[in-house]
Order: C-alpha cells, then structure tokens, then sequence
C-alpha cells in the first residue's frame, strides 16, 4: 500500500479539525439512475456523509472493480474541498461497514489522527439510500396509464407516415381547439434536415416566433440553450435504439408487422416551458389533448399530403370530429379544426431566406494559390512600437489605422516570401478591397483521417483566401495559435497580416522592419462567422 506524501499529509494536518462523525461507504447505483451520475447500472456510488452536520461532503461514482483507492480519494475531496455548504475539515472520527476498508483506511490515513471505526450499519448513508429509492419510485410514469398505448400507437402512426419527408420546419399547421382550456397548437414537423424527427406542438404562437428567431440568428450556445428552454410547447421525438422490436413487443399494432422494422423509432414525449425547463413526462390531460391534436394533424395531412408537398402553400381548412370517453365511461363529441397557415409560413420562410442570403454572401470558394510557394508562414505578434514604425513607413503598405494600442502588441499573420512574389501578393490584396478578417476554420480529410486547422483571409470583396494548412495534433501550432487568440482578446479582436520579403536571407522566419513590405489589419473571426462548417478535404485536393 502507497502511503500519502509527506507534502500532502502536511497539507492536510493543517485543515482545522472538528468534532464529529463521518459515515463512508460505496454502493452500487442500480436503481438510483436520475439522482446518482454514471454511464452503467453496475457502478458503484463512493460516499461521505457528515453525521453531525447531516450534509453529503463528497458523492463520486466508480466501476465496482476500483480498489479502494477511490475511497480515499472521496475522502480527501470530502476534507479539502467539500460539496457546498460544508467546510474544508477533519472529522474525528470516520465509521466503514467493511472491515477490509477499515484496514485499508487506517494505514492510509496515519498521522491525520483520525480514529477510523468499523459498524455493521450506517444508518445515515442507509436513509439517504432509501430516499434515493423512493425518489426513484415515486417519479411519475412518461406516459399516464389510460393514454399509454394509445399515444405509442399515435407515435407509430406518426413514423410510418413520415409527415418530415414532406413538411419543412417552417410549413406550420394548426389545430384549433377551443375546448379544454385549449385556443390553437401550432404543429411544427422536425426531420425534412435528416437530424432530428419528431413534432413540436407550440402552444402560442409567440414562443414559435422567438424560438425561431433565436436559432436563425446563431447566436451562442448558452443563449440558444436559453431560447430552447423559453419555449411553451409539447413534443414528440424519436430515437433509434438497436433493441426497438424489443421495446413495442407489448403492444398490438394495428399495421402490418413487415412495416415496422429498424427505421421506425422509440418515441419520447414531453413538455417544454420556461418555468418548469424540460420535463419528460404527461399527466392525464396532457395526454389527451396531445393524442387528438396529432390524431388530427394526422387524419389532415394523409388527406391533403399532395398538396402539403407543393412549394407554396395554399389555405386548407379541415374539421375533424371526435367522440372522447373519459375513464369514467362519459362520453364527449370534439370539433377540431385544423388548417395550414399560409401567412405565417411565408413570414417563417422570409426570414430564413434572409439568412441564408447572409450565408452565400460569405460562402464564396475557397482560394487557395494566394501564398506564393515556398514561403515562410507563422504566426506572431509585433509591438505597438513597432506598428508605429510601419505606419510613418511610406516604402510599407499601411491601409488602415484603426487599431488602438492594447495588450503588448498586435497579434500577426506572417507571410515571407522573395521580393516580388511579396508585391505581387500585395497588389492581390489590394485588388480584393484589402484585408478584412483572419479565421481559423476546422477541416478535415476523411481518407487519412486527419484534422487541420485552416487559416483563412477575407478580404474587402469578400473573397476567401487559405494562407495556411496546419495540424490540429501539432502541439507547436496549438500552443501558437492559443497564445495569438489571446493576444486577439486583448487587442478587442484586431489583427493582421504583415507581408515580407527576406525568404532566402538571414533574416529567414524573423523579417526585420525593412523586410516589411505591407501589414494589413483585420477582424479575429470566429469559424461561425463564415458560416462553412467542417471542410473536407476532395478527391482533387480541393476544400469545398
């Protein structure tokens, strides 16, 4: 057995100890998923529970064949850094169930004058347990026992009739209810992209228009996380489990068997809303209003799925009516109307055309014969001072002087290259409407398997030029290229592009000032601001 470091003992001894009593133990996790993290139910949860003050000082999940190493190490998370509200302490004394931990514990922890004790029972970890377990029992069922069958049964309706190979997102149709509490649902079809299936039932027409919004805009990952969980709406997904037969054997499907096969998928229902979050469950009248709007939507769209498929949508209205029998037998006549909502899909379509306008304004190909061969490329920074320089200069080219001196200098683009091949690149820029943004954009080719990191000059005119291909595992570039967004942070985005000659001297990868024929300043662009995604590299060498 390894004894802790000197270092760290002394480290430890000097956390103040407290007069109580800890309770350690590892269990497995079978049952508890939702309230302990872990990837598989055959883990094992490791714990630390303060008996004195009653609060958990450190949870942590471990594969069952972990020695007992990993209790300790809980156990030196539970001392030093303890989950909130607790305090880094010592306790007095800490109480196992097993024997051979307790052995283990007592040579680990020497010198921490610890008392480390053995009991058949814990009783405060067995009560946080048996919480756990009831927890776990008491969560509501997905689906309400009355509308269980029927809503799968409506969910594989819904898969075999594929209203995704028809609809767009942006082909709204509504259901008008005005019973139950219930206006209009607008229905929106995910799946026509091939990434995600499923409806999206928008309980106002506000959270469709603001969600849509947000997601057209690209804005950032925390504030379309946001505008997914603003959303007030029902849903229907599907996944793709390999054992999906297994999962529909028990219910009867009206269909014939040979259709449903692997494509079809697991259905989830549930309810967003930005006070409740996600929740992957429905109550009774959920459920039921659910299963007649799709009934309805279905009943339509297999009626007028001609229609639906042409470019522009006309104005269809449909009624449908229902008889709904409660579980006390009642029995209730329905009339839904639902209709396709030509205006609003329109007004949808607009604003995803003028995004995509804004896309192909930036897409234009790739370039990649702007660097002249044999050049020398790195990337690097050059003082404010010496900027200064370059802009009294009149032999260098200096179109723009907009930045303003912050951090230790401006992060740069250095491209060296013979003397006239340098002013011929020049004169192309110039051509371009100068430079006006450097990215590094991802790329990669899938037939060697490697992952590149391009550089990538806009210029003026919007043309896309590449200046570099470097490795994605090269740990040189990493280290460069962290060094010089960091730098592009402390400049508020400004960089450039400086143009030398010298390629053959000995000023070769370190141009002096007189080799400085040109420096270009430009905008640090993150990748989503091109808007190209993963570039892969084509059978002819060519990034598309």
């Amino acid at each position: 057995m390894n004894n802790l470091p000197q270092t760290t003992l002394r480290r430890l001894q000097k956390i103040p100890q407290i007069p109580s009593v800890w309770e350690g133990d590892r269990r497995c996790v079978a049952g508890l998923r939702g309230r302990v993290p872990s990837n598989s139910p055959e883990e094992e949860c490791i714990i630390w529970v303060d008996g004195s003050q009653g609060v958990v000082r450190s949870m942590d999940v471990a594969p069952p064949e972990v020695g007992p190493e990993a209790v300790v190490r809980a156990l030196l998370r539970a001392i030093e850094s303890p989950h909130t509200p607790a305090q880094p302490a010592r306790p007095q004394k800490i109480v196992v169930r097993s024997r051979e931990l307790q052995f283990f514990l007592r040579g680990a922890l020497q010198s921490l004058d610890i008392v480390i004790d053995y009991a058949p029972d814990l009783p405060l970890i067995d009560q946080l347990f048996r919480s756990f377990e009831t927890a776990e029992d008491s969560r509501p069922p997905a689906l309400p026992n009355h509308y269980e069958s029927k809503l799968l049964q409506t969910a594989h309706d819904v898969a075999q009739a594929g209203p995704w190979d028809v609809l767009a997102d942006h082909d709204i149709i509504s259901v008008e209810f005005n019973i139950w509490g219930i206006d209009t649902i607008y229905f929106c079809v995910m799946g026509m992209a091939g990434e995600e299936y499923g409806l999206i039932l928008y309980r106002s027409l506000e959270s469709l228009k603001q969600f849509r919004q947000a997601a057209l805009q690209e804005e950032s990952t925390h504030k379309l996380e946001q505008a997914f969980l603003a959303q007030d709406c029902w849903f229907l997904n599907f996944e793709f489990p390999d054992n999906l037969e297994d999962e529909f054997a028990e219910y009867d499907f009206d269909d014939d068997d040979d259709d449903f096969d692997g494509e079809l998928s697991l259905p989830r229902y549930g309810s967003i809303h930005p006070y409740e979050g996600i929740r992957p469950f429905l109550d009774e009248e959920e459920a039921k209003i659910i299963y007649y709007a799709i009934q309805s939507f279905l009943r339509f769209f297999e009626r007028h799925q001609l229609s639906l498929g042409e470019d522009v949508l006309d104005k269809i209205e449909k009624y449908y009516r229902f008889t709904h029998t409660s579980q006390e037998g009642q029995k209730e006549n329905i009339k839904l109307k639902v209709s396709t909502v030509p205006q609003l899909t329109a007004e949808l379509l607009e604003g995803l055309e003028d995004d995509e306008d804004e896309d192909e304004r930036l897409r234009f190909p790739l370039v990649d014969d702007l660097i002249p061969d044999n050049s020398f490329l790195s990337l690097g920074m050059i003082p404010w001072t010496v900027v200064e320089e370059l802009q009294d200069n009149p032999k260098t080219y200096y179109p723009l002087q907009e930045a303003t001196p912050k951090g230790e200098g401006m992060p740069v683009v250095v491209v060296q290259t013979s003397r006239p091949k340098a002013k011929q690149l020049i004169e192309t820029l110039q051509q371009a409407g100068n430079l006006r943004g450097v990215c590094f954009n991802p790329g990669e080719d899938p037939w060697e398997e490697l992952m590149y990191d391009l550089g990538i000059l806009q210029t003026g005119d919007n043309s896309l030029f590449i200046f570099g291909e470097f490795m994605q595992d090269d740990p040189e570039h990493q280290q460069a290229r962290q060094k010089w967004e960091k730098r592009c942070q402390q400049t508020g985005g400004y960089c450039g592009l400086v143009v030398a000659m010298g390629v053959t001297g000995s000023s070769r990868g370190n141009p002096t000032l007189k080799d400085m024929l040109a420096l270009f300043e430009a905008q640090y662009l993150e990748p989503k601001a091109l808007a190209m995604g993963m570039l892969q590299l084509t059978p002819e060498s060519e990034f598309d």
